[in-house]
């Protein structure tokens, strides 16, 4: 293992979330300036910001109501989604640092908020981002899963059809149920742009 490379990716992914704590303000209200190469790691960050993008007007103002809205009786509901979401970013995220996904501890995701959720998904989006887009050769980034069976290890292949794009995919869910439950996404998000304007 290249300890130098892992060292930096844990600087920058816990100097990212110290900056969003210190400033209180959340990453992707606009997406970030495109990098100026086309590298693997560049391509896959640029995925993920634009994951945060859409994550983060899709839950912006979301009312306590909206949270148990869903569209039928066997689907998520809005904050189910939401937790769903959040646990889908862990992945991203502990794939960035090499670690692999614990399912063998008990994860306490009922005593976090729903804003609380929302705040450490984009931060560990964002800092995902930071790293991949360092990232050499992304054959290094196994997606690895711990279960009381043993350990599964995926190429980052998987990482790309799973919880990137299923998290794209969940969020788009929560677009509609926002919509059909009455409160729908803030006007003036362009998600081809990267921005919002005009106003509520």
């Amino acid at each position: 293992m290249n300890y130098s490379l892992a060292f930096l990716s844990f600087f920058l992914s816990f100097g990212i979330m110290a900056q969003v704590e210190q400033n209180e303000q959340l990453p992707y209200a606009e997406i970030p300036a495109f990098p100026e190469t086309y590298t693997a790691g560049t391509v896959v960050s640029r995925m993920i910001d634009g994951l945060g993008f859409r994550y983060y007007w899709a839950t912006m103002d979301l009312r306590k109501e909206d949270l148990y809205y869903k569209a039928s009786e066997d689907s998520r509901t809005i904050g189910e989604l939401i937790d769903h979401i959040y646990s889908l970013s862990t992945v991203v995220y502990n794939t960035a640092l090499r670690k692999e996904n614990d399912k063998t501890t008990v994860q306490n995701e009922e005593d976090l908020s729903t804003e609380d959720k929302r705040r450490t998904t984009l931060m560990q989006l964002k800092a995902a981002s930071a790293i991949f887009k360092a990232a050499v050769d992304l054959n290094d980034y196994k997606v690895v899963f711990k279960n009381p069976n043993g350990t599964s290890s995926f190429p980052f292949w998987n990482q790309i059809n799973g919880p990137i794009e299923d998290a794209v995919w969940h969020t788009g869910q929560i677009v509609i149920l926002r919509r059909a439950a009455g409160n729908p996404l803030p006007v003036g998000v362009n998600v081809f742009l990267g921005s919002r304007k005009g106003s509520e």
